[in-house]
């Protein structure tokens, strides 16, 4: 099993998380690529710590919106995205090659990850920006997906991901963050929902249904309080019933810069 978190999220002089901590626990590594947070500096710095430490790099790519950490819809035309996230791609594979490894993966942000499970255009368009830019790199999103579905259709690589500290709802979608329990912080709680989904393929709901869900990769938000401790007490867990862990794409591959 997979475990990702998203990093490098600070900006300039502002931080948040505890990356090099995180880096120390999860396999694969979701870093924002200065859309929605992120800057060069801390692209290069968080790609030379994940190499360092055989962490997979996956480009966390976003809509344009620093002011509102990528979390708000933004109706964004289709070449305008597929532009955009050509862009982010590009950026973070310089400064991951500089570090000796390279992009690994696509993982969308925020509002934009939750937009592709039904937006046919903005899928087709984030879809279109990935084949041009190497129709070889996996793609990692909700199962059910559109953009996974019109994905896997274009030849790319797809990978399936469920989520340690976010709530379900009973059709398999994540809460609303603006609802309460949405975001669950419970460490003990986090970890033995990741073995169910490991050992299992299962969640629960908050209405109490267990749903099934096919996992590759299991994410455990950098931003969410006590995130460390959270991915930490996952690890062990998984760890302990025997799951082995490992990066689903290119953790280990370094290329020359």
């Amino acid at each position: 099993m997979d475990l990702n978190a998203d990093l490098g999220e600070g900006f300039g002089r502002w931080s948040l998380g505890d990356d090099r901590a995180l880096l120390d626990i999860v396999t694969s590594a979701n870093v924002a690529c200065g859309f929605h947070a992120g800057d060069p500096e801390t692209m290069r710095r968080t790609c030379g710590w994940a190499a360092a430490r055989g962490v997979a790099v996956g480009a966390h790519v976003g809509y344009r919106d620093l002011n509102g950490f990528g979390r708000r819809f933004v109706d964004v035309e289709a070449g305008t995205l597929t532009a955009e996230v050509l862009y982010q791609l590009g950026g973070l594979d310089a400064c991951a090659r500089a570090a000796g490894t390279r992009v690994a993966y696509v993982k969308p942000h925020g509002a934009l990850y939750n937009a592709l499970v039904e937006h046919e255009a903005q899928a087709d368009a984030v879809v279109d920006a990935v084949r041009a830019y190497d129709p070889a790199l996996p793609v990692l999103g909700p199962p059910g997906a559109v953009w996974l579905k019109r994905a896997e259709v274009a030849g790319l690589p797809v990978r399936h991901e469920a989520f340690a500290d976010r709530a379900y709802t009973s059709r398999g979608a994540l809460v609303d963050r603006r609802r309460p329990g949405a975001v669950l912080h419970d460490p003990r709680e986090v970890a033995a929902r990741c073995v169910a989904l490991a050992v299992d393929g299962q969640v629960r709901a908050v209405d109490g249904r267990l749903l099934r869900i096919r996992a590759d990769s299991i994410c455990v938000h950098g931003d969410t309080p006590g995130a460390v401790g959270l991915a930490r007490a996952v690890r062990e867990a998984l760890t302990g019933v025997g799951v082995p862990l490992g990066p689903f794409a290119g953790g280990a591959d370094r290329v020359s810069a």
